[in-house]
């Protein structure tokens, strides 16, 4: 099994030929490729589709797992009682919050934010009011600040310390991602693995940023990209190419003997 992060680590603008041909690749010799993300689920299917995988899909951190055709494997939502004061913080501090219910996307303004957040990953979001939302089945919290990524930082250790039973966490530059204590990665993965009656050591994890240290930890093999943050290169077990260099391919070849592979399903 191969559970890898989207952006960043298979995906920048779009999806080279290199990945596309790796995956169908992998999907061929009998390995599951898994999607672990902090996208919607929504969001996520488009992606298995371009890649031609029917595997589970792994979306809000790990806070949902979805078969393909839609069946609900695991979840963990947000805490109801979290929803209002993470609002109202929000608001006193004119920060720009993404709410997730039930796979849909809510906003209480219309601005270049959420313009940008939504650029290439075929969603939809609408403009209302949280008060006027049933606060209850949140699937995240996204606060978002495209322009200074020490804010972002300073918004995870003060919810942390504000919020100690949930899981809040830089998952780029840009994103504090905040939800269930178990909608991790991690999670996630160890789900799946079970599922399939797997070993841990027959699982690479592969990722780039701060929330996939989770995703790391799951794997016998743990591996950053090349464009990773250093916090996560400190937890893997090989750093290899960037993005823009196939560092996804680069790290399959290196740790997958194809023909064995192709032997054992015989």
């Amino acid at each position: 099994m191969i559970a890898t992060d989207i952006d960043g680590t298979i995906i920048q603008c779009s999806f080279t030929d290199g990945v596309k041909d790796c995956v169908k690749k992998l999907t061929e010799a009998g390995i599951k490729v898994v999607l672990v993300t902090g996208r919607m689920h929504c969001s996520t299917r488009y992606v298995a589709r371009e890649l031609g995988l029917k595997t589970p899909i792994v979306s809000y951190q790990g806070g949902l797992i979805k078969s393909y055709d839609g069946t609900t494997l695991y979840q963990r939502n947000l805490p109801n009682m979290y929803a209002q004061p993470i609002i109202e913080w929000a608001r006193k501090n004119n920060i720009h919050l993404n709410l997730y219910l039930n796979d849909k996307l809510y906003v209480e303004k219309e601005n270049d934010t959420i313009k940008q957040y939504i650029e290439g990953k075929h969603i939809e979001y609408e403009v209302c009011s949280f008060d006027d939302l049933e606060l209850c089945d949140i699937n995240k919290i996204l606060a978002i600040d495209y322009t200074n990524e020490k804010l972002v930082t300073g918004w995870v250790e003060e919810l942390k310390e504000k919020f100690p039973a949930l899981y809040i966490v830089k998952s780029t530059p840009y994103f504090c991602e905040i939800s269930n204590k178990d909608a991790k990665k991690s999670a996630g993965v160890d789900y799946l693995r079970k599922l399939w009656k797997l070993d841990k050591s027959e699982v690479m994890t592969i990722g780039d940023q701060n929330n996939d240290i989770e995703l790391l930890k799951a794997g016998g093999i743990a591996v950053a990209m090349g464009n990773a943050t250093d916090e996560l290169k400190a937890v893997a077990d090989y750093v290899t190419d960037t993005v823009e260099n196939d560092g996804f391919v680069k790290a399959v070849e290196k740790f997958i003997n194809f023909e064995e592979t192709e032997a054992e399903n015989v």
